[in-house]
């Protein structure tokens, strides 16, 4: 389950950089997540996206790559994740939405996804979402020096599981860095105390997916988006999260 392949450690130079880099997908992320509305058309914020990049003199992470067709991964409801924005897929009153962003900013790679409710969403809906963002944090906090991987993952799955949802298993977190994913693979299940020993300068992209139902998913026809093979309902969240002497600094962190 775990790399045991020597993990690149960045720099605090490196570090400053990335820390650009999540300044802008987290600006970027705000700014979608208000636009994320009833009547708005998913490939329009695509197009936000885009334009916000390009003002910003970064490039977007996704766009192209294995052939991804656009800058933002935009996933609906049962949709867990690598949902692709279309013109004629318009948000309504109910829906959960995730949104996935990432750039490229002066050589380095920042990857952050919410999951935004539009309008008036179910009490289910509603749990799912609160849940999710939660495991996220526990995560995070278990991300200490020399703590162990799978103290994180392991930290994910019990509050997930305790609150009587499931996690995805086909689709794991990432290291992050001058590429989109770097080992270590970052399972949102697994056992503490078990995996690599963390160190300073470690920096993971930490990214629950939780299904209300079942953890199965399959890939539609489209070749990319992910939706729970029982149609359950499914939330994402994510940060790209470095590893210093004082703990866990997140990013990918919004001043809003």
């Amino acid at each position: 389950m775990f790399s045991t392949r020597t993990i690149e450690l960045k720099s605090k130079e490196e570090i400053a950089i990335m820390r650009e880099a999540g300044a802008i997908v987290a600006a970027i992320l705000v700014i979608l997540s208000q636009a994320a509305q009833a009547g708005v058309a998913t490939l329009e914020l695509d197009k936000i996206a885009r334009a916000q990049l390009a003002q910003r003199n970064a490039k977007p992470a996704f766009l192209g790559y294995h052939g991804f067709p656009a800058a933002l991964c935009v996933s609906i409801n049962s949709e867990v994740v690598h949902g692709i924005p279309s013109a004629s897929r318009k948000l309504v009153n109910g829906d959960i939405v995730g949104l996935d962003f990432g750039c490229i900013y002066r050589g380095f790679y920042a990857d952050s996804a919410v999951t935004v409710l539009v309008g008036a969403v179910s009490p289910l809906a509603r749990k799912l979402v609160s849940v999710t963002q939660q495991s996220l944090s526990k995560g995070i906090e278990a991300m200490q020096v020399g703590a162990r991987l799978g103290d994180i993952s392991y930290s994910v799955q019990r509050h997930v599981e305790s609150n009587g949802f499931s996690v995805v298993r086909e689709f794991v977190g990432h290291g992050i860095g001058r590429s989109l994913h770097e080992d270590p693979a970052v399972p949102n299940f697994g056992k503490a105390g078990t995996g690599m020993r963390l160190s300073p300068g470690v920096i993971l992209a930490i990214e629950p997916m939780v299904n209300a139902g079942g953890p199965e998913v399959e890939t539609l026809s489209d070749g990319w988006t992910a939706v729970t093979k029982d149609r359950s309902l499914s939330a994402h969240f994510e940060h790209t999260v470095a590893l210093t002497e004082r703990g866990p600094e997140i990013l990918t962190l919004g001043t809003d």
